[in-house]
């Protein structure tokens, strides 16, 4: 058990029966009250995120998950389906499970099925990943000086805020956390 003292971005609590990893928390101590800790989860299993108080003090369960490394395969419109690379068994996923994740599944990309009690509920994306650019508008000279951006859609359908020398055909290396473009690669 751990208290809201200890609760940090990235941990994995127990809310309620349900698996959730920590988004963001405060700490808001009021005038004459006590303090209170607000949390912004999101559920492992149904990915739904909340916003909820507690008081300080109050004690969560941690939970620790398994991990184990996968090949992502292909999306048969209602499921994600990976890879297990030690057991070779097919595990399905579905969009709600996981999340923003969705956007940067390219196939036969290698990463991390996250399970809770052996049931698959989310995955980890690396950091960094390359995709390349389907479509953006043309930059045209001069318009550097300002330091633009432009949006560009990617292989996945994700589209992204690039600079304006980013062509159709470049790929280009993007943040998972963010969101938003690194390099060109």
């Amino acid at each position: 058990m751990i208290t809201t003292g200890d609760l940090k971005k990235g941990l994995t609590i127990e809310v309620e029966g349900q698996p959730c990893q920590i988004l963001d928390w405060q700490h808001i101590k009021m005038g004459r009250g006590g303090a209170i800790v607000r949390l912004k989860t999101r559920n492992l299993r149904t990915g739904a995120i909340t916003d909820r108080s507690y008081d300080a003090g109050e004690r969560f369960k941690r939970l620790y998950l398994d991990r184990s490394n996968v090949i992502y395969q292909y999306n048969d419109g209602q499921f994600y389906h990976f890879m297990d690379n030690s057991t070779y068994e097919d595990i399905a996923l579905t969009e709600e499970q996981l999340g923003d994740a969705k956007n940067y599944l390219i196939d036969n990309m290698e990463l991390d099925i996250v399970r809770y009690n052996d049931e698959p509920i989310s995955v980890e994306l690396p950091e960094k990943v390359v995709l390349k650019v389907t479509y953006t508008e043309p930059g045209f000279k001069g318009d550097t000086a300002t330091g633009g951006s432009k949006p560009a859609t990617t292989e996945t359908g994700f589209v992204v805020q690039v600079p304006l020398f980013v062509n159709i055909g470049d790929s280009i290396r993007v943040n998972t956390s963010t969101g938003q473009y690194v390099e060109r690669v």
